[in-house]
């Protein structure tokens, strides 16, 4: 191998087409190009220009490969064209999670195609149609024709289209060898009877990355299990009555979801293409072309290895033959590295080219000493020895993720490289509470700092043997959150990067998740002490690099002053929770059913026919067919009505119909993902819920909640705001108090632009968005209507998320002129916002990042993507984030502050949510002028601006009453 490009043997190829074996590979191609793309990512291959080369680097060797190894007589590459989709159109959140490409990545593609080209190969795109509806099309096509066809993916929905001629290509992953799969081994591994029955698993399934949310409480097993049994989910349906509990009521309730997921996962197989094999036929490379273009790309070895194998005379690689020279050993999955149609994704010597760039440091080649500590007088002694130090790492393993029933079962500390300290607990509680007795004094030592990777658990734990983490904290996660808001931060991913070493997998310990994996308990603790061992020790020494790094990045103070004080105020609300009424949600739940009923019984009747109300194919049905509501309704590629809430809302003034059939909607949405949840969910020790705050998932900085998430309960709808009437005080003794901060976000505008007028208005205590539809329409303050105040108020909150005038037209159903003049209004209004964005936006493109007023970063990868879409919605989060993230960094600041004074005061009354601008307390009585001052004082006091910050406050018997 040279310069770290594989050296390959000339290759055999097909000879005359007319005698070969007709075998058809269909590349998926942003499938591989991803692959290419991140197996290179730690060591990304960046050629002289600064290009990064990995992802053309991946694909040509997989292309190439493909080519040497597998002889296909017919070959071409699918593209996924820009959205939208016709599954967009008809569920308009597909894919809505994805990520966007990154812009390194996205510039390679242009050098792949070109690839693809000089290799004489098709690449096909067709708009509107992803790129598993063209292989699925095509592949369908050629099987007609006599063709053997190998669908080059990962991707499990291609599973679908298997039969004895169709086949799935499926490439080496995580050490494993390639798999050609089969009916035989898709119905293995779906438990399954036939192949198409895939899709009827994966839409009670659902598909995370795809967002198609499927049927609640089924997952993977049980949509195995339920078509293994039933064979369709028509059929389930047919007999829903043989199920019981609340799979059968989810089937019930979420039936259009799962009818919608079907049809989001069926592969089309009749896409408006043709299956022309004279132009997928495999053909010589154009040599001169390919050698040009790995020079300008730098693949040097490469191209020599190129212009050897390929540019051997023409009549030893097409001579005309009675017979093929490669005749294909028979199809099997789970192929081993010796057989002829070994299906490696990238052959033996590129997967060691790729190995050789991720080469990682490991437990088993590093010097470490990871010593246990058992016995009292060995605990005491390494207490004695912390108590001395300025800093020190700990780490927690526990029996489960739920800290509030987690039990300890061992605990590691490091304060020094390469060597750490691991404690094994017993069973015990009893024996174990003495065991962390000893320890006490250290970790409550105010004056040393505590180091650990997602402290907040840890704090938990030890907290549920009343052991307090006090001193400076320092979270390798959120250190790591602060430097690259948008990527993961996990601790394998960080020692990766920042220490070229590979962690010890959790999975090597304890097995794979399912019936059969272990607790922490079962293992040896000396198993144990070599896992948490290294989990102490790489954190400790990931403290060091992050901490250079969050300096030279002036994003110290953040972290030390915000982040950091936040993390043990967090862990107490967690463990505070909240209480709820589960009578008052019975209650309710029951009148949602009454009214969804109702709603259904009277869509019916306006109707005059009898149709599944949820089914969104049945109501696009009667909308535009039989009631003929929109002549001009668009079909989707699926020859479907969209009825999606956008376009029902458009058309709302049409018909009463669509107002019932919107609110049907939501009401199901409400009682299925909140009000029959929420009781479930209730913790039986506590009596309450006690939801985890997430610190480091927003990239704007803002706080997110898990299991459940109580920040995305719906508040605009009357109904949806009722949820709130079930979160209640501890007992009588105590009130619900709700301190929410008044238009914040455009206090902050006001702050950072600097605009005269805006200032102005906050200052004289106006109702802003009236203050602004005076301005904008030059009239008094007095004379501003109703609906003109409504659109001011859409344009203030609007122009801030960088909204358009299509958007803004959209949002007030108002034409698109009427929409710019209000935008033009606006920034004559307040011109200082207008210089404001524009600034934002340039510094964005200048320094790749924006900056809150707390120096919290947002990075803007795209903003100068060439696509305009794409450099759009960055150019929004240029204007938006600083504005957001301050908001979010100053409510942290009046959390820290507020708990400080609550726990200074010993006062009984506790912080128990927030919910993005909004604070939510459990207030003792007793103490409740007391506490009203605190919270004012600390939420109005957070940080000094232009404008003065107003909180709004409110108590009640609950939520709802307070707020």
């Amino acid at each position: 191998m040279l310069n770290g490009e594989p050296q390959t043997k000339t290759p055999s190829f097909p000879v005359s087409l007319s005698s070969m074996v007709k075998k058809l590979f269909l590349l998926d191609a942003f499938a591989l190009i991803y692959r290419s793309y991140y197996a290179f990512i730690k060591n990304p291959r960046i050629n002289s220009k600064g290009l990064n080369t990995s992802a053309v680097f991946g694909f040509t060797l997989t292309l190439d490969e493909v080519l040497r190894k597998e002889k296909p007589s017919h070959i071409a590459v699918v593209f996924d064209p820009p959205p939208p989709t016709f599954r967009h159109e008809q569920f308009k959140d597909y894919k809505a999670n994805r990520p966007p490409m990154p812009d390194d990545l996205r510039a390679s593609v242009p050098y792949i195609k070109d690839v693809i080209s000089a290799f004489q190969i098709e690449s096909i795109e067709v708009p509107g149609f992803e790129a598993d509806d063209v292989i699925g099309t095509l592949a369908k096509k050629a099987e007609k024709e006599g063709f053997e066809v190998f669908m080059m993916t990962p991707d499990k929905d291609f599973g679908q289209l298997i039969s004895d001629s169709i086949r799935m290509f499926k490439p080496r992953r995580s050490g494993n060898d390639a798999e050609i799969l089969g009916p035989e081994e898709i119905c293995q591994n779906f438990g399954i009877s036939h192949p198409e029955q895939v899709i009827d698993v994966l839409a009670l399934w659902g598909d995370t990355a795809d967002n198609i949310p499927g049927c609640p409480g089924v997952g993977e097993k049980g949509a195995k299990k339920l078509i293994g049994k039933y064979g369709s989910i028509e059929n389930i349906y047919t007999h829903i009555d043989d199920l019981k509990g609340k799979q059968k009521e989810n089937l019930i309730n979420f039936k259009s979801q799962i009818e919608q997921a079907k049809f989001l996962v069926t592969i089309e197989t009749q896409v408006d293409i043709e299956f022309e094999p004279s132009k997928l036929a495999f053909k010589k490379p154009d040599i001169a072309i390919l050698t040009s273009l790995f020079e300008v790309l730098e693949f040097r070895n490469l191209a020599n290895r190129i212009q050897t194998d390929y540019a051997v005379q023409t009549e030893n690689l097409f001579l005309s033959s009675s017979k093929p020279i490669h005749n294909p050993a028979p199809v099997q999955s789970n192929i081993s590295a010796s057989a002829p149609i070994q299906g490696s994704l990238f052959g033996e010597e590129v997967l060691s080219e790729i190995i050789s760039s991720e080469e990682y440091a490991s437990i088993k080649d590093t010097d470490h000493k990871y010593h246990m500590v058992k016995d009292d007088a060995s605990i005491k002694k390494l207490t004695d020895r912390l108590m001395k130090l300025g800093e020190f790492c700990f780490d927690t393993e526990t029996t489960g993720l739920v800290a509030l029933e987690a039990e300890i079962v061992g605990l590691s500390v490091s304060f020094k490289a390469h060597e750490a300290y691991y404690i094994p607990f017993p069973e015990d509680r009893f024996q174990t509470q003495n065991l962390l007795e000893i320890l006490r004094p250290a970790f409550e030592n105010p004056q040393i700092r505590k180091i650990g990777q997602n402290l907040k658990y840890d704090i938990q734990i030890l907290l549920n043997y009343q052991i307090e983490v006090l001193g400076p904290l320092y979270d390798t996660m959120l250190a790591h959150y602060l430097l690259e808001a948008d990527s993961r931060h996990n601790l394998e991913l960080l020692a990766n990067n920042y220490l070229s070493y590979k962690t010890l997998p959790i999975t090597h310990l304890i097995g794979e998740k399912g019936p059969n994996q272990k607790s922490m308990r079962d293992l040896d603790p000396e198993e144990v002490k070599e896992y948490a061992g290294e989990d102490a020790d790489i954190t400790y020494q990931l403290k060091e690099i992050l901490d250079k790094e969050l300096i030279d990045k002036d994003l110290k103070k953040l972290f030390s002053e915000i982040e950091m004080p936040l993390i043990s105020v967090l862990a107490d609300m967690e463990k505070q929770g909240i209480r709820m009424d589960p009578s008052s949600l019975r209650v309710f739940s029951g009148e949602l059913k009454d009214d969804i009923i109702r709603l259904e019984e009277e869509i019916i009747e306006m109707a005059g026919i009898q149709f599944n109300v949820g089914s969104p194919k049945q109501l696009g049905a009667v909308l535009f067919d039989h009631l003929k509501i929109d002549p001009n309704a668009k079909r989707t590629k699926s020859k479907q009505y969209s009825t999606s809430e956008d376009v029902l809302s458009r058309l709302s003034s049409r018909h009463p119909i669509i107002a019932n059939v919107l609110e049907y909607r939501g009401l199901r949405k409400l009682l299925n993902t909140y009000v029959d949840t929420l009781p479930g969910l209730v913790n039986e020790r506590t009596g309450k819920i006690h939801t985890s705050f997430n610190q480091a998932v927003a990239a704007t900085g803002r706080l997110s909640s898990i299991n459940p998430n109580l920040q995305n309960i719906p508040i605009r709808e009357e109904r949806g705001r009722e949820v709130r009437k079930t979160f209640v005080p501890s007992n009588k003794e105590y009130i619900f108090l709700s301190a929410d901060y008044s238009q914040v976000e455009l206090r902050i505008m006001a702050h950072m632009s600097g605009d005269e007028n805006m200032i102005a208005a906050f200052n004289r205590n106006e109702d802003i968005h009236t203050a602004t539809a005076a301005l904008i329409n030059n009239i008094p303050i007095e004379k501003v209507s109703k609906e003109m105040r409504t659109n001011a108020k859409t344009a203030n909150f609007g122009i801030i998320y960088g909204i358009s005038s299509f958007g803004l037209s959209q949002r007030l159903n108002i034409p698109r002129r009427e929409a710019k003049a209000l935008i033009d209004g606006y920034f004559k209004s307040y011109p200082k916002i207008k210089e404001y964005m524009d600034s934002n936006i340039e510094q964005a493109r200048s320094k790749g990042y924006v900056e809150t007023m707390f120096g919290r970063r947002r990075y803007l990868k795209d903003i100068n993507s060439d696509n305009p879409v794409v450099r759009g919605n960055a150019e929004r989060n240029a204007i938006n984030a600083p504005v957001q993230g301050s908001a979010a960094d100053i409510i942290k600041i009046a959390m820290i502050r507020i708990h400080n004074e609550l726990s200074k005061n010993k006062l009984k009354s506790k912080m128990i949510l927030q919910v993005h601008d909004e604070l939510n307390f459990d207030v003792y009585l007793p103490e409740l002028k007391q506490v009203k001052e605190i919270i004012r004082h600390e939420m109005e006091h957070a940080c000094q601006l232009i404008v003065p910050l107003i909180v709004d406050m409110g108590t009640g018997q609950n939520w709802f009453e307070a707020h």
